[in-house]
């Protein structure tokens, strides 16, 4: 990891000029540069100094060691500046290009879509148990993955990631994410577990396949479900698989009815309220191989009517 001066990034920014700002939360915003060597990069510049905390530093060197996590070029520290420098995102983030395309740009297709779930599955399997210790993630959704050039999902935005031990089942900590992708156990008892990051990828396979935000008040005006995974399961009840998929890949853009169908089968084993019943990240990649373990999602699917019908 480089150690740039604040000098160094104000000249990439144009002194961190409005029309470079790349998106902006409670935490950071984020500005696109280009740096001396003319790489294009995207520069967090944090509101206060705590935003920076050691374990956001100890996540630093283990993302760089997998291609689905957002990359660290370098940091900049001074009295009053916090930076991270990671890789431009040449195509923004998942949610941008689902709900926030110019019409100029053709919506994602469903083979990108496709390779998008498989890649964030690998990212987070990769947190939960490639690494000396666990890391969850806690804020999984479309808005923080990213996607490069060529469309491979890239996790990014570590802050609220907490690390444990994987001797370690749970945590419990202030619920912190974004409302509708955060696990009921989670919301209800402060509980945190690798589970906790399952339940959001579920969310986020559903904004995937249906184009839509997991929690959208509007719909509250047509007496419609609020949240997108209770409107989902009602038509699933209507047996109306069709309406679920998101117009931008209906119509004349391809999709294989029964890949969606096992799409969103993922999705619903993802979310269920009981965590012990949530299938393991590696379980999931495992399942989305191109040559995918249909034996694995059949099973589980199984205990899932089955565990449906007792309740």
């Amino acid at each position: 990891v480089s150690t740039f001066s604040l000098n160094e990034l104000e000249i990439a920014t144009d002194n961190f000029s409005d029309r470079n700002i790349l998106s902006k939360n409670g935490f950071n915003m984020s500005y696109k540069g280009r740096l001396a060597n003319g790489v294009l990069v995207a520069i967090k510049r944090y509101k206060q100094l705590r935003d920076i905390s050691p374990a956001n530093l100890q996540t630093m060197s283990i993302v760089n060691a997998h291609p689905n996590l957002l990359r660290v070029i370098g940091i900049c520290v001074t009295q009053k500046e916090k930076m991270i420098v990671h890789p431009y995102m040449a195509n923004g983030s998942v949610a941008s290009c689902l709900r926030d395309r110019p019409e100029s740009q053709p919506p994602l297709d469903w083979q990108v879509r496709k390779h998008i779930v498989f890649g964030a599955a690998r990212g987070l399997a990769y947190l939960h148990g490639g690494c000396e210790q666990k890391i969850v993630f806690r804020d999984v959704k479309a808005a923080n993955i990213y996607l490069n050039e060529d469309f491979d999902a890239i996790i990014g935005h570590f802050e609220l990631a907490i690390h444990m031990n994987h001797s370690v089942t749970h945590v419990e900590d202030v619920v912190q994410g974004t409302i509708g992708h955060i696990a009921p156990e989670y919301v209800s008892k402060g509980t945190i577990s690798e589970k906790s990051d399952v339940f959001g990828y579920g969310m986020f396979l559903l904004e995937l396949v249906t184009g839509k935000r997991a929690l959208d008040i509007s719909t509250l005006a047509n007496d419609e479900d609020l949240m997108l995974l209770d409107w989902v399961k009602r038509m699933l009840v209507q047996k109306k698989w069709e309406k679920i998929v998101d117009p931008d890949i209906g119509g004349n853009n391809y999709y294989i009815e029964e890949e969606v169908e096992e799409m969103i089968k993922i999705a619903l084993l993802c979310t269920q309220e009981n965590p012990e019943r949530r299938p393991n990240m590696s379980d999931i990649v495992r399942m989305m191989l191109e040559l995918g373990d249909g034996l694995l999602l059949a099973q589980k699917w199984e205990y899932f009517l089955v565990c449906n019908e007792e309740e």
